[in-house]
């Protein structure tokens, strides 16, 4: 598996210092890959996307000021600007937030299984993004004494992705592209917040009530052990959150809005794909019933079979470049994950299930 593993320890600035210096080529990777995506999706400048970003500073200032001071540690640790890290951290706000035009979203398909229909709380997806972004994949693993361990997969330079803690805490995550957003906390600022989180409901408090900057989808499992867990999907937004999906113990969720709360407020403007979105969907949910159906035990290994699901590619759960969409626009699945939240444990996969297998990370 090609991804390098950082052990970061200490206060923000160090674990930022330390993200930064040992995982510069990957940092670097995000900026190259960042820079050409905000021209292709925006045609925005890299100094334009800065100035997008600083929009977002007094709500960060507000809410965190360690997320402040890591963002800064990594701009010293690769020696880039620390408007450079802040603008990789916001270009959900900066790339898929206040679109008019056709955009194109990460993230991708997710589930989770949890009692009633299993014991253990087990959550997945697959990411699917620009293939360039293989080459800034960084493993994570992150001891700061006032937040629970936290091990995370994500891109060089963000400070927050998807990945589980010490806890029972783990998220995965879709990106929604809307026609609006605020200058409130970026969404992966967002992210963070929930694996610092030490329950459900600190998790929650931190994305509620608008104060994310724009709309997401987080699939968020919980389990405090006992075979006492849940999983529950919040799309959330400028304008506040919703929970979307049933409590029959598994949940889906792709690249458009659930909500006909958050839709109130906020226009879906995934047109690119909404078709594609819908049936990754549709098709994530019918894995599942068929497998319940059937009386299969559900288990890692049958999140294994679901996520290399190649019905209907390109455009499958294993999601294939499309060679006939322009080129800012040929998205793959980068990595794929698998956390039981119950045992703690997670496996991943980087690149398609063609390339490589799932190992435990």
């Amino acid at each position: 598996m090609m991804i390098k593993k950082l052990k970061l320890r200490g206060s923000a600035r160090e674990i930022g210092y330390e993200h930064g210096s040992q995982g510069k080529h990957e940092v670097i990777q995000s900026l190259e890959t960042y820079e050409k995506l905000f021209y292709g999706y925006k045609n925005i400048s890299w100094s334009e996307a800065k100035e997008h970003a600083l929009s977002h500073m007094k709500a960060i200032e507000k809410y965190n000021l360690d997320m402040i001071e890591e963002m800064e540690g990594i701009a010293d640790g690769a020696g880039v600007e620390f408007e450079d890290i802040l603008a990789l951290n916001a270009r959900s706000e900066i790339a898929l937030a206040g679109s008019k035009g056709t955009a194109f979203s990460d993230g991708c398909t997710a589930m989770a299984v949890t009692n009633p229909l299993i014991p253990e709380t087990i959550i997945g997806q697959n990411w699917d993004w620009k293939s360039t972004q293989k080459g800034s994949l960084l493993l994570l693993d992150i001891q700061n004494k006032s937040n629970p361990d936290i091990t995370m997969v994500t891109e060089g330079g963000i400070i927050g992705k998807i990945g589980f803690n010490s806890s029972g805490i783990g998220i995965c995550f879709n990106a929604l592209i809307t026609d609006k957003k605020s200058n409130e906390v970026p969404i992966h600022l967002g992210l963070r917040s929930v694996l610092n989180s030490y329950s459900l409901t600190e998790a929650i408090s931190k994305i509620k009530g608008g104060q994310l900057a724009s709309a997401a989808s987080f699939l968020i499992g919980y389990d405090e052990g006992n075979g006492k867990g849940m999983a529950v999907n919040v799309e959330v937004s400028p304008f506040g959150i919703d929970y979307v999906g049933g409590n029959d113990g598994k949940l889906v969720h792709t690249n458009h809005i659930c909500s006909d709360l958050i839709k109130q407020n906020l226009e879906d403007m995934n047109e690119f794909r909404h078709d594609d979105s819908m049936l990754r969907k549709k098709r994530a949910e019918q894995l599942i019933n068929t497998s319940i159906a059937n009386h299969e035990a559900i288990n890692e290994q049958s999140f294994e079979e679901w996520l290399s699901d190649e019905f209907n590619a390109p455009n499958s759960i294993n999601h294939f470049k499309n060679e006939r969409a322009p080129e800012h626009r040929r998205m793959e699945t980068v990595f794929s994950i698998i956390i039981n939240l119950s045992k703690k444990k997670a496996f991943l996969r980087v690149g398609k299930s063609v390339e490589d297998k799932y190992e435990e990370i």
